[in-house]
């Protein structure tokens, strides 16, 4: 296997030089063509293994992270050195073993942490390339994520598994290789992103985009940053990770650091000064070109419009065994989207087990303590080995 290690990304502000870890070249002799007809090969793709591939090769779980996640799922993250994003769900003895199971997890394609993306540099200039990127669909991501797995030369997944927009790619893997896994895991997702998270999305973009540092996309060619943008759109989005009662549970109405309101408009609340603490935070380790491509390639998600408004003919090649999980206060991606995918692999006559689980932390709950969620894949992952 060729790779590349340490190569230097550029994020923030302060123009931050970190390492990332394992890149390969794909599509090196027939390129990817991508849905918007473009083409694209050679490309870099960034990801991360944990665990032991085994003689037989069968014990590999490809990992599909969210929006603003990458490949750092279980190790210390080099640009904020935050434990890894997913350390409550894998590890030695978890529910994604690693003493068991070969995890691989691929920064999606449109990212910022060493795969191809916007800030990839143009071969021609070697400026990043912006806004002449091409537009990516969640289906262009798992084709890519395949051609990583075949360079890796595993032939058949044991799982894929992944929550929010990793569980987009978990559905696309369905409808486009379904041969190509045993099992699947598919948390707080939908089939479809709805009106309400195209909207969402939209405002994030259009708070990058009117940040005058945006500069049309060329921020480091002008040495400049769409920080205070970026920052908006990250606070607006987290909001939509969160319920009304987990907000309530945490921060209810509790100043910040005083007595007594300001009369003012600094963080006179806890939840402003936390929701500020994430933009800031996020600036640090994100692009915002990244951010706008990889928020349209999820609004462009619809599998049942692809198939005719038959959701079910979207699955009809699926035999290996689904596990799907919502959580009751997500509002983001509700349990009655949970629900749509479950029937339709049940018309599809696919073997489906489907669990909502009752919790205040909404949409994040797949990413947080969750000891039901911890039992529930432990226990199909557990019985599919027995299959």
């Amino acid at each position: 296997m060729t790779s590349t290690t340490n190569q230097s990304l550029i994020f923030g502000s302060d123009y931050r030089e970190v390492a990332v870890g394992d890149i390969v070249l794909l599509a090196g002799q027939e390129k990817l063509k991508l849905d918007s007809g473009a083409e694209i090969g050679p490309f870099p793709m960034a990801f991360r293994t944990y665990g032991t591939l085994n003689t037989a090769k069968d014990n590999v779980i490809l990992v599909c992270h969210g929006l603003t996640g990458d490949q750092y799922m279980l190790e210390e993250h080099p640009v904020t050195d935050k434990p890894g994003w997913w350390e409550l769900m894998a590890g030695p003895g978890k529910p994604l073993d690693t003493e068991k199971y070969f995890l691989i997890c691929p920064n999606v394609l449109g990212g910022c942490m060493g795969s191809f993306g916007p800030k990839t540099p143009d071969a021609a200039t070697g400026k990043p390339l912006g806004l002449a990127f091409p537009v990516l669909t969640i289906h262009d991501m798992v084709r890519a994520q395949r051609l990583l797995v075949r360079h890796l030369g595993i032939e058949k997944l044991f799982s894929v598994i992944g929550g929010s927009m990793g569980g987009m790619q978990v559905l696309s893997w369905a409808v486009q290789f379904p041969e190509d896994f045993r099992s699947a895991v598919c948390l707080a997702a939908a089939a479809r992103h709805s009106a309400q998270n195209i909207a969402f999305h939209e405002i994030g973009r259009q708070a990058i985009m009117a940040d005058p540092d945006w500069c049309e996309g060329r921020y480091f060619d002008e040495q400049r940053y769409p920080a205070k943008g970026l920052a908006v759109a990250r606070m607006t989005a987290h909001v939509t990770y969160l319920s009304e009662a987990g907000l309530h549970r945490k921060f209810g109405r509790n100043l910040q650091d005083r007595e007594q309101v300001s009369y003012g408009f600094d963080a006179d609340f806890q939840i402003e000064s936390y929701l500020r603490y994430q933009g800031k935070a996020f600036v640090e380790r994100f692009d915002p070109n990244s951010y706008l491509y990889i928020t349209r390639a999820m609004d462009y998600f619809d599998l049942e419009a692809e198939h005719g408004g038959n959701l079910s003919k979207a699955f009809g090649r699926v035999t290996s065994p689904f596990c799907v999980v919502s959580f009751s206060s997500d509002w983001l991606f509700p349990t009655e989207e949970s629900r749509r995918i479950v029937h339709a692999l049940n018309g599809a006559g696919a073997p489906v087990s489907f669990v909502e689980i009752p919790t205040d932390k909404g949409h994040d709950a797949f990413l947080l303590e969750e000891p039901a969620l911890f039992d529930t894949v432990r226990g199909f992952l557990k019985g599919v080995e027995g299959v």
